[in-house]
């Protein structure tokens, strides 16, 4: 009996693949950029599961051009890079990977707002630039964390884990999302606030939220003339939410003080966007997920809910495990 085909997408960290391996006949892209569109389409046409990666757009057009495909596993919390509806239609199975790195994507935005906060990279640019002469009491002074007031625009669980933090600094902490949670807010000791009114009375605005048609550039002109000229913005969800040519605006002005970003749209940003060289803006490669520990757990739920799929079972982390036994999952296996 022969194993099932399997496109993996990108190099994953082993932890996962060797789960794959053991039971399917693997194609791993080795490049270090995304594989071109034509590629994809051309490594996946005759695969019956594929691993994907945020970079990879999973369509319609996609699925139609690769009859066999029963099994999409994106290895990713995300997963607006998936039409999921059309998935579904199609009787194919789609996985992300939640919860595995939550706790590690709070630590980094944590460590983004503490960088914003002490204007560190500009402390490490101003030393290697061969400018550190004395102490000066004038010298990169920045804004104290804790006592201040933090603004979470979405409180899943990347937002409570931030919120977590925040107490250890004893931080006020606001919150705005599409429902309140108020048994979260007795445990956690968050307030909820409308969005605009939470601009209003934060130093420092972190981003939590899902890419949707509605949050699609929630940050934006209007949005940021709200915040406090001291505060700053830090996004380590989705680039759209924010949209680029205002924030670029709003650093310039002083119409807020800093941004540190790990997602950014366009995504990667050239090396000469303005984002890139503002001294009051961080921007690091969407590393948010990246310790070993965590994109390893990553890697092996990914590999767990394509072998689930493969083996006409739900996957443990199913996006729409209601397209089992329909469409293409409805076909006897050939394994």
């Amino acid at each position: 009996m022969s194993k099932p085909s399997v496109y993996v997408a990108r190099r994953i960290p082993d932890q996962g693949l060797e789960l794959i391996r053991d039971v399917c006949d693997v194609t791993v892209w080795q490049e270090e950029l995304p594989p071109p569109r034509e590629e994809l389409l051309r490594q996946a046409r005759d695969c019956d599961g594929l691993v994907s990666l945020l970079t990879d757009t999973i369509d319609g057009d996609l699925l139609d051009a690769c009859p066999r495909l029963r099994v999409v596993s994106n290895m990713a919390v995300g997963y607006d890079n998936i039409d999921v509806a059309a998935a579904t239609a199609r009787g194919v199975l789609v996985g992300n990977t939640p919860g595995v790195l939550t706790e590690t994507t709070a630590d980094f935005a944590f460590a983004l707002l503490m960088a914003a906060a002490r204007r560190v990279v500009e402390g490490v640019d101003y030393v290697r630039a061969g400018q550190w002469r004395t102490w000066g009491p004038l010298l990169l002074l920045g804004v104290d964390v804790h006592h201040a007031t933090l603004g979470l625009i979405g409180l899943g669980r990347i937002g409570q884990e931030m919120a977590r933090r925040a107490r250890g600094f004893d931080m006020r902490v606001l919150y705005c999302a599409p429902h309140r949670q108020e048994e979260v807010e007795r445990e956690l000791g968050v307030t909820y606030a409308p969005l605009d009114d939470l601009l209003a009375q934060t130093d420092f605005v972190s981003i939590h939220t899902p890419l949707t048609p509605e949050t699609r550039h929630l940050m934006n002109r209007a949005r940021f003339a709200l915040m406090k000229p001291s505060a700053a913005l830090i996004n380590t969800a989705r680039g759209p939410v924010v949209e680029t040519e205002a924030l670029v605006e709003a650093l310039r002005s002083g119409q807020i003080a800093y941004a540190a970003l790990d997602v950014t749209d366009p995504e990667p940003l050239p090396a000469d966007h303005p984002l890139v060289s503002l001294p009051n803006c961080i921007v690091t490669p969407h590393i948010a997920s990246a310790s070993r520990a965590t994109r390893g757990k990553m890697a092996e739920i990914a590999a767990r809910n394509l072998i689930a799929g493969l083996n006409g079972e739900p996957l443990p982390a199913g996006l729409n495990n209601e397209a089992l036994g329909a469409g293409r999952n409805a076909l006897p296996r050939a394994w």
